[in-house]
């Protein structure tokens, strides 16, 4: 299985919809939320994103809560 990695914040809604779509797929991930992770926040700003959620897995970026994007990213 692939690995995610999930970059949220507390007061995202969007996030919590990326964790919730990927949870009920039984998707594992691992989250990293910037407000509480100083190094999380340095790792998104390096790969140039300002906002959250951001999923990534095998070099390819998902910004936003896109169901579709998300569902092609699992299916390879």
């Amino acid at each position: 299985m692939k690995e995610i990695v999930v970059y949220t914040s507390n007061t995202c809604p969007y996030c919590t919809q990326v964790k919730n779509y990927l949870s009920e797929k039984g998707v594992e991930y691992t989250e990293k939320n910037i407000q509480t992770s100083k190094e999380a926040r340095d790792e998104l700003m390096q790969m140039g994103h300002m906002g959250v959620p951001v999923l990534v897995s095998d070099g390819q970026e998902i910004v936003g809560f896109d169901k579709q994007r998300i569902d092609e990213l699992l299916q390879k």
